[in-house]
């Protein structure tokens, strides 16, 4: 069973951009269901922990808890 040397490249192009595609809508999938199971923290979360705590926040202590998380979910990445 010979094959010519272009059918052959061919095949396999074919094969990479169809594994391509689909590695996309696959990791596309994941990521969204991800994104509903654990939804990002929101102003509104931060505000609600707050009132809930008894205590009411002002706008830069928002900013600040805001802030902290981002830089804690940054270093929980490097390590």
């Amino acid at each position: 069973m010979n094959i010519p040397i272009w059918a052959f490249i061919l095949i396999i192009v074919a094969v990479l951009i169809g594994g391509a595609i689909a590695g996309f809508f696959i990791c596309r999938k994941i990521v969204s269901k991800q994104i509903e199971e654990n939804p990002p923290i929101t102003e509104a979360m931060i505000k609600a922990m707050y009132s809930s705590m008894g205590r009411t926040a002002s706008q830069s202590q928002i900013n600040a808890t805001m802030r902290a998380i981002k830089d804690a979910q940054k270093k929980g990445g490097k390590k």
